[in-house]
């Protein structure tokens, strides 16, 4: 009996599995130190225990992305290592803030299949659900990923494609226990703009741009624990580059828009989301974001807004899509989230 685990492949997927992944995570304020070294992250509630706890939270969380990191990590052994690419997200929502301490478990349920016409490969749905040590749903989110067949004579499965939702409501994103941001401080938070300073359809340039090294996208997935083998293993692809983890696009992405949006403090919503283009090694990645939504909360002095953010590597901000309706060649990743910012 082989005792080592060669990852799933499309064809040992079934709808309605469900999938227990293994090795929890405890995470520490470790976890802060190196996600603010690998990206240039300074949202000041993820910053500051002070900061927060003038917020209505008991401390600093751990930054919402890095929460998400540790759960999509504990997925990839069992979804996505013989991936060929991860292809996008849907209904993700952030429920219960992690803080250091706190230990995160991952479980995954296949609520869809669908084989490529090719047939040597599919793309798997699956809806992955994070929990802590008190058994509380920490996030919750669905993504698809296009996984390799190992016997490409084994027979197609019935499609499956789940009706899931283009855009979360307002009413379906969870605020934090205790967020109060009628005492906000603006000056310690680095920027003045408020909720009502932002209007649907405005567009926002993030000007700075940081170029990918090989050396941090390693880190990043090590840190995460995530094994896929198109970011490890150079052989595996025809060009015998490694892929930088879409994960890793998203953070830096998101931490470029803290000029401009340095009061979107909390991530709570992810609607949609897809890695348009590669990334290698050597790409300078910027960014820009669209104002798509806003709403009240229930929340003291706390309003959602809803951000298109597009990371690019090269051309001119706001330009996403050609005449053909597909992703310009220079963009890496559109974005659809909801975020809680003071009013």
């Amino acid at each position: 009996m082989a005792k080592t685990n060669p990852g799933r492949f499309f064809e040992d997927y079934r709808v309605g599995q469900v999938i227990d992944h293994a090795v929890p995570r405890t995470v520490t304020s470790g976890e802060r130190a190196l996600y603010h070294a690998l990206y240039p992250a300074r949202h000041a509630l993820y910053s500051s225990d002070a900061f927060a706890r003038a917020c209505g939270l008991p401390e600093s969380p751990i930054d919402d992305l890095a929460a998400f990191h540790v759960v999509f990590g504990k997925t990839v052994p069992d979804i996505s290592l013989n991936a060929v690419a991860n292809l996008g997200y849907a209904e993700g929502r952030w429920l219960v803030p992690v803080y250091a301490g706190d230990t995160l478990r991952s479980s995954s349920e296949v609520i869809g299949l669908k084989q490529n016409s090719n047939g040597k490969s599919g793309v798997v749905y699956v809806r992955t659900t994070g929990s802590n040590q008190r058994g509380e749903t920490v996030m919750e989110y669905c993504r698809w990923v296009m996984v390799r067949k190992n016997d490409p004579d084994a027979p197609a499965p019935e499609t499956v494609i789940p009706d899931l939702k283009k855009v979360l409501t307002p009413e379906d994103l969870a605020v934090p226990q205790g967020l109060n941001f009628d005492n906000y401080d603006f000056t310690l938070a680095g920027e003045p703009h408020r909720w009502g300073d932002y209007q649907v359809g405005e567009t926002i340039d993030h000007v700075d741009g940081v170029t990918i090294e090989e050396a941090e996208h390693m880190m990043a997935t090590r840190l995460w624990q995530n094994t896929s083998k198109v970011h490890f293993d150079a052989t595996i692809r025809p060009d015998g580059q490694r892929l930088i983890y879409g994960g890793h696009v998203i953070s830096m992405a998101r931490a470029l828009s803290f000029n401009g949006l340095g009061n979107a403090q909390m991530i709570v919503g992810l609607n949609a989301g897809a890695h348009a283009n590669p990334c290698f090694s050597g790409d300078t990645v910027r960014a820009w974001t669209e104002v798509l939504d806003k709403a009240d909360t229930p929340a003291p002095g706390v309003g959602a807004v809803r951000l298109r953010l597009v990371a690019t590597k090269g051309g001119a901000p706001f330009e996403l899509k050609g005449e053909d309706g597909k992703y310009l060649p220079n963009v890496l990743l559109d974005l659809d989230y909801w975020a809680l910012m003071p009013q």
